[in-house]
């Protein structure tokens, strides 16, 4: 008998993400998991068929949002760096690759070019303009010519400053609000310019 793909968190699992927000607020970014809307937000137009890494994957609220669309286990992998959050994932994601590194680190567990999605949770506003441009270059060699990188933030603005994006030659573009979530989250998609480019020649 296979395993489940999904166990339903415990009443320990909101302990750890609140232990960890204690422990260090800054690489945390909120003190409680994604809301449902905005891990729904999250994994819009990622469906069956797609190899899919989710940064910062916590305790696993955005990858069961995923599942739920049809990704395949096997082709998810969830990058965690916190040993707890890593222990939660295992035990709800048994057939997903569960990765225990640190998303700055991206080149070394994973293969490059091999992914149609990078969805991140992690709080970019909370890290320096150099580490958020060097989380957004590495999570983009680890896509396809035509693939995506979904990141939430609480701003109301884009969490890349513009001259890093046109340095990468990225576009991005506001991918929904989720207004229920607490905080309310904004969710930009990002994709290198020559791709954005060729998606709109192909709806003319």
């Amino acid at each position: 008998m296979s395993a489940p793909e999904l166990q339903p968190h415990t009443t320990d699992d909101l302990g750890h993400f609140v232990k960890g927000w204690i422990r260090n607020p800054l690489a945390i970014g909120a003190l409680a998991p994604s809301g449902k809307s905005l891990a729904k937000l999250m994994a819009k137009d990622v469906g069956p068929g797609a190899r899919v890494v989710e940064l910062g994957a916590g305790t696993g609220t955005v990858t069961a949002a995923l599942l739920a669309n049809g990704v395949a286990p096997g082709d998810l992998h969830l990058v965690e760096r916190d040993p707890q959050f890593v222990k939660i994932l295992k035990r709800r994601f048994p057939r997903c690759h569960v990765v225990a590194a640190d998303a700055l680190e991206l080149d070394r567990p994973l293969d490059a070019a091999a992914f149609d999605f990078v969805v991140s949770g992690l709080p970019l506003l909370c890290f320096s303009p150099d580490k958020r441009a060097r989380l957004l270059e590495q999570g983009l060699q680890l896509l396809k010519p035509q693939g995506r990188l979904h990141q939430f933030t609480y701003a109301g603005r884009c969490p890349i400053d513009r001259d890093v994006r046109a340095e990468l030659r990225v576009e991005s573009s506001l991918l929904g609000i989720a207004a229920l979530n607490l905080p309310p989250a904004f969710v930009y998609r990002f994709t290198r310019r020559a791709a954005a480019s060729a998606g709109r020649s192909a709806l003319k």
